[in-house]
């Protein structure tokens, strides 16, 4: 039985309850335990009360054939999409929005920005949605307490959605939203040697693949990137087929399989809607094909034990690794897919803010 603690305790114990190791001389690797509950292969009591709710509301409906979920309205895919979360940062960060002139046309952005004139970091973050839904609103709150708890300038970046504005539109976007950032870093009060990009699921993807971009074109805007549970390869080339017995799986396995479940078919839905005949063996697709990961941006990947894309963010972080990035990446044990969207509701999301604002710190002003 879970121990009964406040948030704030929760919160504690995830610093405490780690274990940390050299996997590799450019890797470290971080497993985060349940802060109220031991044991293996089990969700977090959190997880398990929302996954019981919606296994219940599946079994409710009416048996039938697997639904095409490229045959549902995009909006009613929408507005399946976040999550009602909370804002942590006090009401001590300032929010502007803005336009940007992108390759595409008009980009809009939300710029949060502690209170106090001086230069500090600066964060992209791109949100999440399978590239088709999400919005700023989602992630706002998470931004907030980013910009709060790093020091930084934070730009939230509406970038456009597929199907009406398939690949590369969102990733332009994005990537025309960085160039914007370094270009004017003056007026933002921005420090340009210490650019980050982030994102969470499918703006994990695009964060990466900006990062891509700008080591290809040469630009060095970018210093540090941090994907939140990414989708990093959405063609599934045999040696990527990733197989349910290797998570460990105990007393929840019904639920395990069923969050698991979530995500095994999405890419039959991105290659319809997001990529509409483009390759998916494309780097600027799938990140975890590049041939050359020499030279990318110092690297933060997180994972969650029972998320689907948890194999493919970490093996994602050991070839980064392997290609000479500086790369840390940390496991939250017992959390399932999008648990950023929960913000002050599941303290993992917030630990996840703690780290990211480290590791932003942890750069040097310059190299």
């Amino acid at each position: 039985m879970a121990e009964q603690l406040t948030y704030s305790e929760l919160l504690a114990r995830l610093q405490v309850r780690q274990v940390e190791e050299a996997q590799h001389e450019r890797m470290t690797f971080v497993r985060k335990a349940i802060p109220d509950l031991d044991g293996a292969g089990i969700l977090d009591p959190r997880v398990r009360e929302q996954k019981q709710k919606e296994l219940e509301a599946a079994a409710s409906r009416p048996s039938g054939p697997p639904v095409d979920s490229t045959a549902i309205p995009i909006e009613d895919l929408r507005a399946m999409m976040g999550w009602p979360n909370h804002d942590l940062s006090g009401g001590t960060i300032r929010t502007a929005l803005a336009e940007i002139e992108g390759s595409n046309g008009t980009i809009q952005v939300r710029i949060y920005t502690p209170v106090g004139d001086r230069v500090r970091p600066a964060v992209l973050f791109f949100h999440g949605g399978g590239f088709i839904g999400g919005s700023v609103d989602t992630v706002e709150n998470p931004c907030k307490s980013l910009a709060q708890k790093a020091d930084a300038v934070v730009i939230n970046v509406d970038y456009r959605l597929a199907p009406e504005h398939p690949w590369p539109a969102g990733l332009t976007d994005c990537y025309d939203t960085v160039r914007w950032a370094f270009d004017h870093a003056d007026e933002l009060g921005v420090d340009r040697t210490r650019i980050t990009v982030a994102g969470d699921s499918a703006g994990g993807n695009l964060a990466a693949c900006c990062s891509i971009m700008d080591r290809d074109a040469g630009n060095g805007y970018i210093r540090y990137q941090a994907l939140i549970y990414p989708v990093v390869v959405i063609a599934q080339p045999e040696q990527f087929h990733w197989q349910p017995e290797e998570y460990a799986i105990g007393a929840d396995e019904a639920l395990i399989h069923f969050s698991l479940d979530g995500l095994r078919n999405a890419g039959s839905m991105l290659n319809a809607l997001y990529l509409q005949g483009a390759g998916s063996d494309n780097p600027l697709v799938s990140p975890l094909l590049i041939e050359d990961a020499a030279g990318l941006p110092e690297l933060l990947v997180v994972t969650a034990e029972y998320d689907y894309l948890r194999l493919e963010g970490e093996a994602y972080g050991q070839l980064l690794a392997e290609a000479g990035v500086r790369t840390r990446v940390i496991r939250y044990e017992g959390m399932d897919h999008a648990f950023l969207d929960k913000y002050g509701e599941y303290p993992q999301a917030e630990d996840c803010m703690d780290e990211l604002a480290r590791g932003i710190w942890g750069l040097p002003a310059d190299e």
